[in-house]
């Protein structure tokens, strides 16, 4: 189904990262531009010659109001990650999107308040039987003691941040002297609660799906560390998303899975009934880790993942044939 070129979308993204208007697209660092989702988003729909009005937002609901009432827009192509400076917070921003019958693209409120909980998101995927990381939470308000059903190598997590915030390499830990070390300076650095879980040694792999009722499952993407002695112990730290001589340091890429015909239908299966069991909607990304027995874990489900072009999620929508415009096309479609 091809998107009709007399819809009018209204793109929301964070007031600090609307795209400049004359972009050097050879710049050796373009691709880790803070915006290069935004640009990217309005550069596609510019191709799909729809029409579209990008709107810079940081803490006022009425400017989106005021936008919606002027434009009248068909659908809103939702890119907001927080909401004065509040992660938490967007799914408010989409409440209020339905509260005036609003129609946007990504994941509902439900969906985003349940998956945001990485706590809460565990507990249901448990319920449903799918294999997660035992996990404890270590809350500010009161002395936690590690529980004796955890076995190390622990890994120590902001409970509501994402982008791998507040993940590096001291985030592994094997005694617990490390472990209360680094809950505490989480909860002092972030003022947020803390998960720790189960490290998971093994391969790492992302998949993405589409869609509400009906589900796309793209093709299995897998994160790789070609100059590290021992890849099954690495983690995706802050530092191997974001730095570039850190990723060419440790030769980090990522590329389209190489796996046996029953393993990847047992990952896309788990994926499905993640993302249904999570109560998810429009598209998310799936995180989970395999280890050398092929057992399956699910690590987390992101809801309305990074978009960008040279981002996992959308580079496994190319391996699947679906050209960059073409996944923005479908993500409006599904969202409409």
């Amino acid at each position: 189904m091809t998107l009709k070129k007399d819809k009018r979308v209204l793109v929301l993204f964070h007031k600090s990262l609307v795209p400049p208007e004359s972009v050097d697209e050879s710049h050796e660092n373009f691709e880790y531009e803070p915006w290069i989702t935004e640009y990217n988003v309005l550069r596609a729909l510019k191709e799909l010659k729809v029409s579209y009005k990008g709107l810079g937002v940081y803490s006022d609901l009425g400017v989106i109001k005021d936008t919606i009432d002027d434009y009248k827009p068909h659908i809103i192509f939702n890119l907001l990650e927080e909401f004065d400076g509040e992660v938490l917070f967007d799914q408010n921003v989409v409440s209020f999107l339905e509260l005036l019958r609003q129609k946007y693209t990504g994941c509902n409120p439900r969906g985003l308040m349940i998956s945001r909980d990485k706590s809460l998101a565990k507990k249901l995927l448990a319920y449903h039987r799918i294999p997660t990381p035992k996990f404890q939470n270590f809350l500010k308000s009161k002395s936690t003691k590690l529980s004796k059903k955890l076995r190390f190598p622990l890994i120590v997590k902001c409970l509501f941040q994402e982008a791998s915030l507040g993940i590096s390499n001291a985030s592994v830990v094997n005694n617990e002297e490390k472990l209360y070390e680094r809950v505490a300076y989480l909860i002092d650095k972030y003022d947020s609660e803390v998960i720790v879980e189960e490290f998971i040694e093994g391969r790492e792999f992302y998949v993405g799906v589409i869609g509400n009722k009906r589900l796309d499952v793209l093709p299995v993407w897998e994160l790789k560390f070609e100059k590290v002695e021992n890849p099954g112990k690495e983690l995706y730290s802050e530092n191997a998303k974001w730095n570039k001589k850190y990723r060419e340091r440790k030769g980090i890429s990522s590329s389209k899975a190489i796996l046996d015909g029953e393993l990847e239908k047992k990952i896309a299966h788990i994926c499905k009934k993640t993302y249904k069991a999570l109560e998810l909607s429009g598209y998310a990304r799936i995180d989970l880790r395999v280890t050398k027995e092929n057992e399956v874990y699910v690590l987390e489900a992101n809801p309305n993942p990074n978009i960008a072009k040279a981002d996992e999620f959308a580079l496994s929508a190319q391996a699947k044939g679906m050209k960059y415009k073409e996944m923005i096309s479908k993500i409006i479609q599904v969202g409409l």
